[in-house]
């Protein structure tokens, strides 16, 4: 299996600057996932590796070896795009089994490498239909089934999991990095969602407007993020604007507007640095009454949200400041109504604080 290593990748459109300045590394064996938003970069960064795009800069090597002029079928890369292109005049099966079979695997072992894979996606069953039998999201499977079978050592996978239901997603992101783990494959799985991410990655790329904004680990890029984007994009969380007011060696106060002191761990910044706090929502507690103490303030329900397993409730403290906790319906006591006065709490700790970006946070954490 390759080592895969881009080098001041960059790849325009006309004016469009798609990619900008990538570097990557991806060693063998990982399972990567790119996360972004829409119009993040995304798929160009997988058809570049694929082979289907040419880099306008940089290099691309595998092992080693340059490959920005070799073709894809020279790449031992099975790519799925979102566009599942199935031979709509060939069975599920014979749609599996053709890579295989088009690389001269006798047929009978290809038939049963696509048995196997469709057995994978639990579509073994329909494995006499033809696509137009089926529907998006088992078409779906059928292409993720097509590039398990290929039994190439590069996966490019761009939002494979994206047109199914939600009950086979969250089934299927368990198995499908079990799968690639237990084949000894190298996988780059391109997403827009936060938790499929979390779940099936080694490492996270978190790409943005064609850059790369931090590389790392799910729990690293969950609770240490480096920049205020990457902590608004993964996740919920609240950002509180303030100055330094004093630092001592157990932590930071900082002021925010109307004279609220909220206490961090924090000890980098001087006093009367303008900065970001960045508290998770899940972080916050809840409970009915009580006064304003160190990192707890009271403050009037504006809005109750069901989530299902949680509620949301976004609380207005004084000088119109607004945090939201996310709890779990088991440590909810009495549901919270609009307008009851409630105090909301966190941990010094838990709070992760940013310099105050020039351009303003507004700009600095949005999506696009």
């Amino acid at each position: 299996m390759p080592d895969i290593r881009l080098s001041g990748v960059s790849k325009r459109f006309g004016k469009i600057e798609a990619i900008k300045d990538v570097d990557l590394e991806v060693e063998t064996g990982e399972y990567v996932c790119v996360l972004g938003p829409t119009g993040s970069g995304k798929t160009t960064l997988l058809r570049l590796i694929a082979g289907l795009t040419r880099p306008d800069e940089g290099q691309i090597l595998f092992d080693g070896i340059q490959v920005n002029d070799l073709p894809p079928e020279e790449r031992s890369v099975a790519y799925l795009p979102q566009q599942y292109a199935l031979f709509p005049h060939m069975t599920i099966l014979e749609n599996v089994a053709f890579g295989p079979i088009a690389r001269g695997v006798a047929e009978e072992e290809a038939l049963s490498q696509a048995h196997k894979a469709l057995d994978m996606v639990r579509l073994d069953h329909r494995a006499n239909a033809l696509p137009r039998e089926l529907s998006g999201g088992m078409q779906q499977r059928v292409a993720l089934a097509r590039a398990l079978a290929s039994r190439a050592k590069l996966l490019l996978l761009d939002e494979p999991l994206g047109a199914l239901d939600a009950r086979l997603r969250v089934e299927l992101r368990y198995r499908l990095k079990s799968l690639v783990k237990s084949a000894d494959l190298t996988a780059i799985h391109v997403t827009h969602d936060q938790r499929e991410a979390m779940i099936v990655a080694d490492r996270i790329v978190v790409l943005r407007s064609g850059r790369i904004e931090e590389i790392g680990t799910p729990y690293h890029i969950y609770h240490r993020p480096d920049n205020l984007f990457v902590a608004n994009f993964v996740g919920e969380t609240n950002f509180l604007e303030g100055v330094v007011k004093d630092v001592s060696p157990s932590g930071s106060s900082v002021e925010l507007q109307g004279g609220i002191i909220i206490k961090v761990r924090d000890i980098s910044y001087l006093p009367g640095e303008r900065v970001v706090l960045a508290i998770r929502q899940e972080l916050t507690a809840i409970k009915a009454g009580g006064e304003s103490t160190a990192n707890s303030f009271s403050g009037d329900v504006r809005a109750v949200r069901f989530l299902g397993d949680s509620l949301r409730v976004e609380v207005r403290l004084a000088s119109n400041i607004y945090l939201s906790a996310r709890v779990p319906l088991t440590e909810v006591d009495t549901y919270p109504k609009l307008g009851d006065r409630i105090n909301i709490s966190f941990k010094s700790e838990d709070v992760a604080v940013f310099s105050a970006p020039p351009r303003g946070l507004a700009k600095e954490i949005e999506v696009v």
